[in-house]
């Protein structure tokens, strides 16, 4: 930011001016640094993910099955990463008024269930599929919303969430290409649809929870709450992968043994694995800056439309070529989206000139 001092007197000798313009090209400047960051984080991330999910890897062409191993590795970095900017940005400050970490204990263990199931979807689905399955969470808040607590909606809201399930419903039943289901460990439509909405709804319930924890803690910041869920995130995942298989012999999860023991064999899916977890965790560090210079919503407006790329990069790179029926079912739900940013943003700017 430009500071300005002013001086005394009409002639302004030795004041220094503020210019706007320069204030506006360094916000501009950090918002186009903030949107490449996401960008390039989480459609890198999406790439990575659909290709541990699809890829055949070492001279026996295996697929990698140990999916959820992904959410474990996932915790384990970013506790590591968070703990580390919290000893760079606030090492010296007071622990009081941030929640302590046994506050997460609980929201940790839907924020395992979720996530998991998101990732295990794409055995049973494409990404692009589970890109817009997962972009549909506005339909069970307004769902719940109408059905328990008798909330109203207006026209333009209805209409976001029939444009937004009417894409996903089409796109759910519009033929998939034979090139992509080969892809597939095992095509199930319906599971991974299912899976898809599981994990929307264990998703609500953790962002409710934070919020929370965030308004009783004040003093709680983003790191805080990234090293309390990656703590409780990593040691139950730790438990059901590692732990879980030494007492029953035939454990029926994610196996973190034989996980381990894959990426032994085929170093390259270890490094996908960490390059994975490594754009989880940068990448929140671009929301974290994103909401903190220009709030949740420029925020919301970043995400959605790099969700959008991530499908354009997954039918152009990663191969998974969409109909044009299937295309305007992707633009359907975007369009959707669209309009609920906009609302959104038309509330902010009423609020703005009260």
């Amino acid at each position: 930011m430009v500071s300005a001092r002013r001086g005394h007197g009409g002639g302004g000798n030795g004041a220094i001016r503020p210019r706007p313009r320069d204030g506006v090209a360094a916000r501009v400047a950090v918002l186009g640094f903030c949107v490449a960051g996401i960008w390039s984080a989480y459609i890198t991330q999406g790439v990575l993910q659909e290709t541990l999910s699809t890829k055949r890897f070492g001279p026996e062409a295996r697929r990698f099955e140990h999916l959820a191993f992904l959410n474990f590795a996932q915790n384990v970095v970013c506790f590591i990463w968070s703990f580390i900017m919290i000893k760079l940005w606030s090492g010296g400050s007071s622990s009081t008024g941030r929640a302590p970490l046994w506050k997460y204990w609980g929201v940790s263990i839907t924020n395992t269930i979720g996530p998991t199931m998101g990732i295990e979807a794409l055995k049973y689905i494409s990404y692009p599929a589970q890109v817009l399955a997962k972009s549909s969470k506005m339909i069970p808040v307004m769902l719940m919303g109408t059905l328990l607590y008798g909330v109203k909606y207006t026209f333009p809201e209805y209409l976001c969430t029939f444009l937004v399930a009417g894409g996903v419903s089409s796109f759910a039943l519009l033929k998939t290409s034979s090139k992509t289901i080969k892809k597939l460990a095992n095509p199930n439509a319906p599971l991974g649809y299912t899976l898809c909405f599981l994990n929307l709804a264990f998703d609500g319930y953790t962002n409710s929870t934070q919020d929370l924890i965030k308004s009783r803690y004040p003093k709680t910041n983003p790191w805080d709450i990234m090293l309390g869920m990656n703590l409780w995130g990593t040691i139950y995942n730790a438990i059901i992968m590692f732990v879980a298989p030494l007492i029953f012999s035939n454990w029926p999860y994610a196996n973190g043994f034989e996980a381990v023991k894959f990426c032994q064999e085929n170093p390259e899916v270890a490094w996908d694995i960490f390059l994975f977890c490594l754009c989880g965790a940068v990448g929140q560090n671009f929301i974290f800056l994103t909401i903190s210079r220009f709030g949740s919503l420029t925020n919301t407006t970043i995400t959605t439309t790099r969700k959008f790329m991530s499908i354009v990069v997954s039918s152009v790179i990663s191969g998974n070529p969409l109909s044009l029926k299937q295309w305007g079912s992707v633009v359907m739900v975007f369009s959707g989206l669209s309009i609920q940013i906009h609302l959104k943003w038309k509330r902010k700017k009423g609020r703005d000139h009260k």
